[in-house]
């Protein structure tokens, strides 16, 4: 009988938990309300274990002053963000390409909301392959002369990684400034000692969101999911390659990795330097990051392509990287392609793709056809089935593991960068994309999309509608599941 009292007792606790969290969640968070009620049902349907999925995973991130950095004024950014929102308010603004002029809405809004430069001097290679992509990038270590600024989602120290490692350390070694930060979730694997060797050699480390105590983590689902290499001030890297053998294609689960990734000279390579900045700054206690000049170097023309960098996450008003993403296709007049292992878009996604198709432009979406995560595979199976009702031509990577994130279209506008087509890239992870203006680099991954549709098979609407029950009852599980994923 006493048994009985206590466990009525410990359920009626739990109960009340629950209640007090779900009250929590609908009348003070203020979220968008399917993830409200998604963890409403995880919190009724999993009492105890919702509970405590909750607060690892479902807490809001406090936004006030998680990024600071008195370097703004001395490289005269706000002054420069002024002049181009004031010219291009007054059209005044000289672009060297006139033929980006019909994109000022969108380079506005960036620039508006969220302080995203427009650079008109790069050069940009694009980078598909992990072999050439990290062969290029160890040239550039080799050749680095006053500082090396490192930073991924994934830093692992296998074969790849400790290729990486020994060039830094010898450039430490050399007198040049190593720094290195990684996510804490991301490269779970990784530890601060397996630094040692660097660290004695001059460089530093620092963890975005560690953890307090092994494995509890408060802050774990907000991930800094991006990927910044500057070297000197005057080159930069960003996309879609972490650094581990999988992106060299040396792992059997996923065989051939294709991805994306830019290597980039021009002034685009200062907004990626703040970037890293700031994230340094947020993650290190006592070895904040100074303006100097050695990190903006005055930089000679290498080109005539335009970007913007932008950069989201859970500290932003705006989902801004969304926003563009949202803004290009509204813009389409022939097509649009897209590329990203996770497609669970929101429903103002869903409705721009849907009426683009319904519209009349080719829309076509690459994904994975082996999952590295079974529910969010699932998912995006049962969103891009929703969209062949629309008329959009979905297509299933077969060659290996597509990991990509690139949106193109009409040979005129595209984007590259680490963000998904997926919740957790719109509100939860910390991202950066190049938003790039330019036929060329435009044209030349439109050539690829169409290249990697030849190691493809197309999921027609005839054959979706042939799929198993039991896929469908996953389908159903998966997106029911898709808010909190």
């Amino acid at each position: 009988m006493l048994e009985f009292a206590e466990f009525s007792i410990s359920a009626l606790l739990i109960i009340t938990l629950n209640i007090l969290l779900a009250i929590t969640i609908i009348f003070l968070e203020r979220r968008d309300p399917t993830s409200t009620w998604a963890w409403i049902l995880v919190l009724f349907f999993l009492p105890l274990a919702g509970f405590i999925l909750y607060l690892l995973l479902g807490r809001q991130l406090r936004k006030k002053h998680l990024f600071r950095w008195a370097g703004r004024q001395d490289i005269g950014i706000d002054q420069l963000i002024d002049y181009q929102i004031t010219a291009i308010a007054n059209d005044t603004f000289e672009y060297r390409n006139p033929q980006i002029e019909k994109y000022d809405e969108m380079i506005f809004m960036h620039l508006r909301n969220n302080d995203a430069v427009l650079t008109q001097d790069n050069a940009v290679r694009i980078y598909h392959d992990g072999v050439d992509k990290f062969e290029a990038l160890l040239t550039d270590i080799k050749h680095a002369k006053d500082h090396i600024h490192i930073q991924y989602y994934i830093f692992k120290l296998d074969q790849l990684g400790s290729r990486i490692y020994r060039a830094l350390i010898k450039k430490a070694q050399q007198g040049v400034k190593v720094r290195i930060l990684y996510d804490e979730m991301g490269s779970r694997t990784t530890k601060r000692r397996h630094f040692k060797d660097l660290i004695i050699a001059g460089g530093e480390i620092e963890i975005f969101f560690p953890s307090i105590l092994p494995l509890i983590n408060p802050r774990m689902n907000y991930r800094n999911h991006r990927k910044i290499v500057v070297i000197d001030g005057k080159i930069g890297y960003t996309g879609g390659f972490n650094v581990g053998d999988e992106y060299l294609g040396l792992k059997e689960r996923f065989g051939y990795w294709r991805d994306t990734h830019l290597r980039i000279e021009g002034s685009a390579v200062h907004p990626l330097q703040t970037r890293f900045l700031l994230d340094w700054n947020q993650a290190t206690s006592h070895r904040e990051i100074h303006y100097a000049n050695r990190y903006f170097p005055i930089i000679p023309r290498k080109g005539t392509v335009s970007m913007q960098i932008v950069s989201s996450g859970p500290d932003s008003n705006w989902e801004q990287i969304k926003n563009g993403y949202l803004k290009m296709i509204n813009m389409a007049k022939r097509y649009v392609y897209i590329q990203s292992p996770y497609f669970i878009p929101d429903q103002s996604f869903m409705d721009a793709i849907r009426i683009a198709s319904l519209s009349g432009i080719d829309v076509r979406i690459m994904i994975p056809n082996k999952p590295d995560h079974m529910f969010v595979y699932w998912a995006t199976y049962s969103y891009v089935g929703q969209l062949l009702e629309a008329g959009a031509k979905i297509y299933h990577y077969d060659r290996g593991f597509i990991h990509a994130k690139m949106i193109v279209v009409d040979d005129e506008v595209c984007t590259v960068g680490t963000a998904n087509i997926d919740l957790r890239s719109f509100k939860l992870n910390f991202e950066i994309n190049a938003f790039i203006y330019d036929r060329s680099i435009s044209h030349r991954l439109a050539e690829l999309f169409e290249q990697d549709m030849l190691d493809c098979s197309e999921l027609t609407h005839e054959l979706y509608k042939k799929r198993s029950l039991v896929i469908k009852m996953k389908e159903s599980i998966s997106r029911l599941l898709s808010p909190i994923l």
